[in-house]
């Protein structure tokens, strides 16, 4: 790679040992997708875990004396204040999340504890350069905005903080964004929940290739969080293009870069069945509802809201958001609908995080795929159905 006077310095150790290590990590990232050199980044985003190695990291970085240049938002931990009033937490999960805590303060960073920052803390233009790690995320600023990030992991999108730069390839590259595969949707797109199908559903069809979708019409920022979510969680997907929508893609010469589309699927009402029926657990009594993921915006909320208003659920119903979206529930009257249905809003938190032992060997229902997919591995079973259907569930403990 060639490096400018000042990235050769950090490299050199000039900058300290803690800019050394994060300069060396992103030459050695770059030299393996074959970078030319680096450059500038203007915000990052980093999907911090509250697991060993993330904080092994994230330490390594402080006592080498690292602090960001460009100080990036943080994923989501959890508020130890929210669960203890619910739940035990074992003090080796407490442990870790306050040594988590306190070592990306000392980085530098926004914590904001929040999968969904592009939509209110961490907001990219057209065509800006970032480095941005999260499932969501990625496709989201890539995709809606029109901004420019690799599939970042954690340790990368941190590196670049603390440099200020990232590798030059993949998604930064005009030449790399041009779509690949030609997407025509025919299923009736009625809700979310349809989008959250077609995103898991769409990778079966065209792998990993950039798609070009066709068909959809108008669809709300909670679709298009959704759609990126579960593309990417189901196949790797950190780019689309909505042919007539998204910025990238004003018509579909445009989207493939004037170029022919070499493939071409279609998408029914009835791939979307079979996609439900392979993901979701058998129908049947439920334990727990737990939503947001990604976080829920104020609009999901509300629709909870409208739905438990005056009843009172037969299981706990929780609700992961950021802590603005949370404030904002509460000052609405919100929150306070939810709670007295029985339900919980949770802010900072993720079903990834161990806060959700109470849950393990339970089974929930959910509208999201990622979620069901990431807690496999934490023994919780669910139920995949509409945001309506689930909460309507809730309220009877079954489905």
């Amino acid at each position: 790679m060639i490096l400018t006077e000042h990235e050769q310095a950090m490299l050199d150790g000039k900058m300290g040992e803690g800019v050394k290590l994060a300069m060396k990590i992103l030459v050695a990232v770059g030299e393996a997708y074959d970078a030319p050199k680096m450059v500038p980044v203007t915000r990052a985003h980093v999907a911090l875990s509250n697991q060993e190695a993330d904080l092994w990291f994230a330490e390594k970085l402080v006592n080498m004396g690292a602090v960001c240049t460009i100080p990036p938002t943080v994923n989501p931990s959890f508020n130890l204040e929210q669960f203890q009033c619910i739940t035990h937490i074992d003090p080796e999960d407490e442990a870790i999340v306050k040594r988590t805590h306190e070592a990306y303060k000392k980085l530098g960073a926004v914590l904001t504890y929040n999968c969904t920052p592009y939509l209110e803390a961490n907001v990219p233009r057209f065509g800006e350069i970032t480095a941005f790690s999260e499932s969501s995320a990625t496709p989201f600023i890539n995709s809606v905005y029109g901004a420019r990030t690799n599939r970042e992991a954690a340790q990368s999108a941190l590196c670049s903080a603390v440099t200020g730069v990232t590798p030059y390839y993949g998604y930064l590259l005009e030449e790399n964004r041009k779509g690949e595969i030609w997407v025509e949707v025919e299923a009736d797109m009625k809700n979310d929940f349809d989008y959250q199908m077609l995103g898991y559903c769409t990778p079966k069809f065209t792998g990993f290739k950039i798609p070009v979708f066709t068909g959809l019409h108008n669809p709300s920022k909670e679709a298009l969080m959704n759609l990126g979510a579960q593309l990417n969680t189901g196949g790797n997907v950190a780019l689309y293009h909505i042919v007539g929508f998204t910025p990238e893609a004003s018509d579909l010469e445009t989207a493939f870069h004037g170029e022919i589309p070499k493939e071409k699927v279609v998408i029914t009402n009835e791939d979307l069945k079979k996609m439900r029926k392979e993901l979701t657990d058998p129908s049947g009594k439920i334990d727990f509802a737990l939503f947001g993921c990604p976080h829920f915006t104020i609009a999901q909320v509300k629709n909870v809201a409208v739905l438990v208003e005056g009843k009172k659920l037969a299981v706990p119903l929780f609700i992961m958001c950021s802590a603005s979206t949370r404030n904002l529930a509460k000052q609405m009257g919100l929150k306070n609908v939810i709670e007295e249905a029985g339900g919980y809003l949770m802010a900072d938190t993720c079903m990834d995080q161990p806060s959700w032992k109470f849950l393990y060997g339970k089974k929930g229902v959910t509208d999201s795929p990622k979620c069901a997919y990431y807690t496999k591995r934490r023994d919780m079973q669910f139920v995949i159905a509409s945001l309506e259907e689930s909460v309507m569930a809730a309220l009877k403990g079954e489905i």
